[in-house]
């Protein structure tokens, strides 16, 4: 009786022991690291990218995410959103700089809980600077330093290195950049200062230190839709779009029918707004203003006043401002559009348009003259000559009869009298000029 409860005992504790490995083994495999890349210019498109790359890894329970990072930096804003992103999730994130985490890049990187380079890897260089490569103004400048700082701050890093990163007034003599100089640490002296957890060759390197070695690993890919909208997203992309949709629409008008420069004109600006819609950043109501703009202004070809056509251009304008949500970037976009498409127009109409056969057949050059055959009203040629009676004074403008017939006719700018004998003079369509005898 006593052996039997023992071997009872046995096989319920290697039943036991065999679940719980079954258990540990089925845990360890079911463990997913989402692998979300981070290259080229950090942009909004970018940004949208990566909440939707958080979004699916926090549905599908991720136990770690991995960022890919090889970018020279970019915007700002769009670096902000993407550090709101990382710093918002609770999975464990961890930034493997592939090559570079230049400028916003770097500041990236330092907001993951863990760093890692490849090795040769670069990290630095963050100053802030404006589109046209100069320094930022010092609000501006102020955010970035006390982000880096923070940034540097929340992982146990010294912040010094942060700072210097951004700010050549900062001395980093002991890592090779004194002031006057931004610093750049390479992997060997991140690792030095304590930047990086360590140095790796690749993700499966990367994936044993972090004991992630068995889970099973998921690359998010960037959409078709995304690549677009990254790429018209872009600050020196924008001006080239709405310069052609501008131009286009403007050469349009110029064209008989509707042929290649609407077309062109009406494409760029579809881009636009389905990047920045794709991107988050134009709305419906965003649209559907662009479109409420773009019906008054063809609108004011029929209805007179002017109102409805500056209201159209008002919508038109501000919906392009609530789309690209930077109002610095918008408005050097829309100053670099008019005046490409002010000075292609002059180009095309007055000089391509009349000296080269292919431009003109896309700007209409005849004018509706007596000369080239364009007549408004028939022009009585025979009545010139004629003599009539006044039936009306002329005042100077009034009515005489001729051979029955009642004409409406202008004296030459003088007063006549009722009853009086006058002579045509000149006919011009439905104006008849007379002349008292």
């Amino acid at each position: 009786m006593v052996k039997k409860k023992i071997a009872l005992a046995l096989i319920y504790g290697f039943v036991l022991v065999l679940s719980i490995g079954v258990h540990v083994t089925a845990k360890s495999t079911s463990e997913n690291v989402y692998v979300i890349p981070i290259e080229d210019t950090v942009e909004k498109g970018l940004s949208q990218f990566l909440k939707r790359s958080f979004k699916e890894a926090e549905e599908n329970n991720a136990a770690h995410i991995i960022l890919n990072i090889n970018t020279p930096g970019g915007a700002v804003d769009a670096a902000l959103e993407m550090a709101d992103t990382i710093n918002s999730t609770d999975i464990p994130v961890t930034a493997f700089v592939n090559k570079r985490a230049l400028s916003a890049g770097a500041y990236l990187a330092l907001n993951a809980d863990d760093l890692y380079m490849a090795p040769g890897g670069m990290i630095g260089a963050a100053a802030v600077i404006d589109m046209e490569g100069n320094a930022a103004d010092k609000k501006v400048e102020s955010l970035w330093l006390s982000e880096m700082e923070e940034a540097a701050s929340k992982n146990s890093r010294d912040p010094k290195y942060a700072l210097a990163m951004a700010d050549m007034d900062v001395d980093a003599s002991e890592v090779g950049a004194p002031a006057g100089e931004l610093l750049t640490l390479n992997s060997e002296r991140a690792l030095e200062v304590g930047y990086t957890e360590g140095i790796t060759a690749n993700l499966d390197e990367l994936l044993m230190k972090l004991n992630l070695e068995n889970a099973k690993v998921t690359d998010i890919k960037v959409s078709f839709a995304e690549s677009v909208a990254r790429i018209v997203t872009h600050p020196v992309v924008i001006p080239i779009l709405l310069s052609i949709g501008s131009l286009g629409l403007i050469m349009e008008l110029f064209s008989p029918g509707f042929g290649i420069p609407g077309i062109l004109g009406i494409t760029s600006l579809v881009l636009f707004f389905f990047g920045h819609f794709i991107a988050g950043l134009a709305g419906t109501e965003t649209i559907l203003l662009f479109i409420a703009g773009i019906v008054m202004i063809l609108l004011e070809f029929i209805v007179p006043g002017g109102i409805v056509g500056v209201l159209g251009i008002c919508a038109v304008i501000i919906s392009l401002f609530l789309a690209s949500g930077n109002i610095a970037v918008m408005s050097i976009s829309l100053t670099i559009a008019i005046t490409v498409a002010a000075a292609a127009s002059i180009l095309f109409t007055k000089v391509l348009g009349k000296n080269m056969k292919f431009f003109k057949k896309l700007v209409l050059n005849d004018s509706t003259n007596t000369e080239s055959g364009y007549i408004s009203n028939e022009n009585r040629l025979e009545l010139i000559g004629k003599v009539g009676v006044t039936l009306t004074p002329l005042r100077p403008s009034g009515t005489i009869v001729l051979n029955d017939e009642r004409i409406d006719v202008v004296s030459e700018g003088t007063f006549i009298a009722k009853d009086k004998q006058v002579k045509i003079v000149k006919t011009e369509g439905s104006r008849i000029v007379v002349r008292e005898i």
